[in-house]
């Protein structure tokens, strides 16, 4: 297509996203990414690297002090400070499309006027619907008020998606959603979020990272990435506990969120001497971090289980290991698992089955190792970012035809 000015902003600045707009830039559109530079998920390669093109600019956008997840009301006046550090970076790029997702709902409400003010082409890229899983904590926080301000949530969200020239959601079960709110289906566009393969080739175990943390000789249980109010540390704290009389094993938990200081505070009260919690990772160190582990683990809340697809998966693909989740089997990700034939999954109540599915694994090498190259396997099919380049020029192109412009810059 004929090369236009995108911003794309992805709040956490996760791999995926920022490996998405290189494409974009290689193919000769003039890209600007944008992320917050206060989240402190995973990360991907968020500055220039040798052979990106001169089409590639990055926007750290940050707000004052610390982010908070764990205060609603310090959080809400933080999310609209960085709405407004957003706009003030859509306006300086001029870009003729914007590209967001994966923003809180107050934040993409200042993005998404931003971007009409420009006179730009909006698409909503609906990694999952914030509002809805906004609503459903606040009402268990917050009985009485919490349902009047998930409401409000949710109001704003659905005019977002309605008032965009283009939605690309991450899984066609989003839709069911997207028709109760009366958006159309000729302006939705479901495309699959992807693992960075090029960047997590399958590593031996023994490499320099597991002799580092002394893990090279252990059997690993590794979790990597965000563990916040959708995900349930009880179970990691369960494996370690159930596995602690095996030398061997070893569980291995590399995050960041408000989950961690409570699976902090287990493994201290319980002694967990084979529970080792770490921080995230730099990323130019996660195919190591990534290879050290025998079998992966993932968890998943049934409140989020239709509208969330933890990403961590798709990197766990990437790297043929097995892997060990526990989360509504509707959810995407499970599904996959399922579907590749690289793992168990349980029901996120189901902590006796995790349990045994753990054992089951550490206890058969040849199981491990068929699972793993079936979840590689998975990847190597699905992870093309020649096709996801395509997929997203077509949404590009749509968006700009439903704004009814064509680039001006």
């Amino acid at each position: 297509m004929k090369p236009v000015k995108v911003f794309v902003h992805d709040y956490a600045g996760h791999p995926f996203a920022v490996e998405l707009s290189r494409e974009l830039a290689r193919r000769g559109h003039k890209v600007t990414h944008g992320y917050f530079t206060g989240d402190l998920g995973p990360k991907g390669r968020l500055s220039r690297i040798d052979g990106d093109p001169d089409t590639l600019d990055f926007a750290g956008i940050g707000i004052d002090g610390d982010y908070s997840k764990t205060s609603f009301v310090k959080r809400r006046f933080q999310d609209v400070a960085y709405g407004r550090a957003a706009a003030a970076a859509i306006a300086k790029a001029q870009p003729d499309i914007v590209l967001s997702g994966n923003t809180p709902t107050e934040c993409q409400a200042a993005i998404f006027a931003a971007a009409k003010a420009q006179g730009a082409a909006f698409i909503y890229w609906c990694q999952d619907f914030y509002s809805i899983a906004a609503s459903k904590i606040l009402a268990r926080k917050l009985p009485v008020a919490g349902h009047a301000i998930g409401l409000y949530y949710t109001t704003l969200e659905r005019q977002q998606m309605r008032g965009s020239d283009a939605i690309v959601l991450i899984t066609e079960d989003f839709a069911k959603q997207t028709r109760k709110w009366g958006i159309d289906d000729d302006r939705l566009h479901v495309i699959p979020n992807w693992g960075v393969i090029d960047q997590l080739p399958v590593l031996p175990k023994d490499n320099a990272w597991a002799r580092e943390h002394g893990l090279a000789d252990k059997l690993v249980f590794l979790y990597s990435g965000t563990l916040g109010l959708k995900h349930n540390p009880d179970f990691l704290a369960a494996l370690a506990v159930r596995l602690k009389h095996d030398e061997r094993v070893r569980v291995v938990v590399n995050a960041a969120g408000s989950g961690l200081d409570a699976l902090k505070a287990e493994k201290q009260a319980k002694s967990i001497d084979n529970l080792l919690i770490l921080g995230l990772q730099p990323i130019d160190r996660f195919a190591e971090v990534l290879a050290t582990a025998d079998i992966f683990a993932a968890v998943l809340e049934r409140d989020a289980g239709v509208f969330s697809v933890p990403s961590k998966v798709l990197s766990y693909l990437c790297a043929g290991r097995p892997i060990l989740m526990a989360a509504p089997a509707e959810n995407l990700a499970a599904r996959n698992v399922v579907s590749a034939g690289c793992g168990a999954i349980m029901e996120p109540e189901d902590m006796d089955g995790w349990l045994a599915a753990a054992e089951k694994l550490a206890a058969d090498p040849e199981l491990r190792t068929r699972q793993g190259l079936a979840g590689r396997a998975f990847a190597e099919a699905n992870f093309s970012m020649d096709t996801v380049g395509d997929r997203f020029e077509q949404v590009l192109e749509d968006a700009l035809r439903k704004a009814g412009r064509q680039a001006a810059r």
